[in-house]
């Protein structure tokens, strides 16, 4: 056993989780269990839970559209981030190693540059510790105790990166093996992460190697949830093979959403271990309900049909990945950049489909205007993003022009459909991005382009 003093957490932290504990403890007595997750008892400055979404450092609903990069044993292919960002990804889940497991141990200073990476390609960073799989039944697992003390090494480079990073204490942390020990080991997961001082919010992975078919976590996400004195756990399930009809989908969320928890599907793919995935629904589904989720995986996998990619090549990507990215409700055609890391738009209804416009209920044309501006910088290239006004009636579909000036040329996009010919660029939304309420600005793309970086005056037509 673990020593579990709290002598490394700020005396303010100690104090507010026990106030916080004591406001649950009275919540139980009137409220019933699966209601102790209220808005109010969260922190500020990073990622809370308000029911059953996930909201960002500014207030606005997020949802997960990304991919999984394993980092711990490919700590050569760094490029995978910038890549994933580039296919409009808006979330990385990495694979780190405890010092378990005989990858070895991530060290904090890799982890440092995996943060700063993620925020230079403009990703919400999930970190996992992979030593816990299957724990109880793989061989040298290590538990969930045992994760916690990895990321207690870790406080100092993750302290402050709230807004940044969520922490996923352990991957499938329990094996078929006695999933029910799941619950207890979690909450003491939980509790042991707050005592330490840590602020984020927490990612929790289901028993039963993640698929959670024995229903362990989803009949006692309440009990974890009402121990996070910060009312702020995420749970995660994984769906594969388990998932193979469309009502086993739509089941498990329907059980989440009636007792108003939040949940993401962590890991999935199209087929796993010989059998057919219900991908199409978890897409759809977790569309229309605004639930998070992360395909499995970029690239350099055992089997590689579990690959989005080939060799890390974007360039090679697979049929699984076009699922992943390019589908009607894929990585391409849904993701939103967190707002952190650009404008803060009103909080939003993030169960709308790539279809509907809730702010106009129809189409409807207006005057707009776009601007170009710059993200980042570097040697060879740069990082720009589109934000499009609509300064008459809203917008329901868009069209922009542009001409570089000198050699800039767009190397690379996401979320708009570009055409280039020279220095002529033309931008169209791809659907689900092309409303703009009435006297509002949002950002509808981004794109990597070549040096030098410029901003040239943007041409808006509203169609």
């Amino acid at each position: 056993m673990e020593d579990r003093t709290t002598d490394a957490a700020p005396a303010r932290r100690r104090m507010r989780k026990w106030l916080m504990a004591a406001a649950a403890t009275l919540a139980i007595a009137f409220a019933g269990v699966w209601q102790l997750v209220p808005a109010g008892a969260q922190q500020s400055g990073g990622f809370t839970i308000d029911g059953t979404q996930l909201i960002d450092a500014n207030g606005n609903p997020f949802i997960m559209r990304g991919s999984t990069h394993p980092d711990v044993w490919y700590q050569g292919e760094f490029e995978s981030f910038g890549e994933i960002s580039d296919l409009g990804a808006n979330t990385v889940r990495v694979v780190l190693g405890s010092g378990h497991r005989s990858w070895g141990a991530t060290s904090a200073a890799r982890v440092q540059q995996i943060v700063d990476e993620c925020k230079a390609q403009r990703l919400i960073c999930v970190l996992e510790v992979h030593d816990t799989t299957g724990y109880g039944e793989e061989a040298g697992a290590a538990t969930l105790d045992q994760a916690v003390t990895y990321w207690e090494g870790l406080y100092s480079v993750l302290e402050g990166e709230e807004a940044y990073v969520l922490i996923n204490i352990g991957n499938e942390p329990i094996g078929n093996t006695n999933p029910q020990q799941w619950t207890q080991a979690t909450v003491d997961a939980v509790d042991r992460m707050r005592d330490i001082g840590f602020e984020h919010t927490l990612v929790v992975d289901a028993p039963s190697w993640g698929q959670d078919w024995a229903y362990v976590m989803r009949d006692n996400a309440p009990t974890v949830a009402a121990a996070d004195p910060l009312g702020n756990t995420l749970f995660s399930v994984h769906m594969y093979q388990v998932y193979s009809s469309p009502q086993t989908v739509i089941d498990y969320f329907d059980a989440f959403e009636a007792m108003n928890l939040p949940l993401i599907v962590g890991e999935y793919a199209d087929t796993h271990q010989g059998s057919t995935v219900a991908w199409e629904t978890i897409q759809s589904e977790a569309q229309e309900r605004g639930i998070g989720w992360i395909g499995w995986s970029y690239s350099g996998n055992s089997d590689p049909i579990l690959d989005q990619v080939l060799s890390f090549d974007p360039n090679r990507m697979t049929a699984y990945g076009e699922k992943i990215f390019n589908s009607t409700y894929g990585i391409g055609n849904t993701a939103e950049r967190a707002t952190v890391y650009g404008d803060d738009p009103d909080p939003t209804d993030p169960t709308t489909s790539p279809s509907e416009d809730p702010t106009t209920g129809g189409p409807a044309e207006g005057d707009c205007e776009a601007a170009v501006s710059v993200v980042s910088t570097w040697s060879s290239g740069w990082q720009g993003k589109v934000v499009i006004t609509a300064t008459g009636a809203a917008v329901d579909g868009w069209r922009l022009t542009w001409t570089w000036s000198g050699t800039t040329r767009i190397t690379s996009s996401w979320n708009a459909d570009v055409t280039a010919s020279g220095a002529n660029v033309t931008a169209e939304d791809v659907g689900w991005n092309a409303s703009v309420a009435s006297g509002q600005s949002r950002e509808v793309f981004g794109f990597i382009a070549s040096s030098p970086t410029g901003t040239p005056a943007v041409t808006c037509e509203a169609i």
